[in-house]
């Protein structure tokens, strides 16, 4: 059985980052960006594959961690408007 891909933490605001990705392309890239280097760098470490050097590996979770970090401040921005927006 395969484990859960630990790199995938935004499946919960599904439908925020489906809203951000309509209303901004820069955010679409860099949520793309994201699902791509998570899918292979989970893939890297559950692979039977040749092994990988871990300085690589490790600049991939390294790169992936910047790009949660601005994802983040995405989804707090957009939550924070939606709260405006309320009041």
């Amino acid at each position: 059985m395969k484990s859960q891909n630990k790199y995938r933490k935004f499946q919960l605001q599904q439908k925020n980052i489906e809203a951000l990705e309509r209303e901004n392309t820069r955010f679409k890239r860099v949520y793309s960006e994201y699902e791509n280097m998570s899918n292979e760098l989970w893939n890297l470490e559950n692979s039977n594959d040749e092994p990988v050097p871990d300085d690589f590996i490790n600049a991939m979770i390294l790169q992936t961690s910047y790009l949660e970090d601005e994802i983040e401040d995405w989804l707090i921005q957009f939550n924070d408007q939606k709260a405006e927006i309320k009041h």
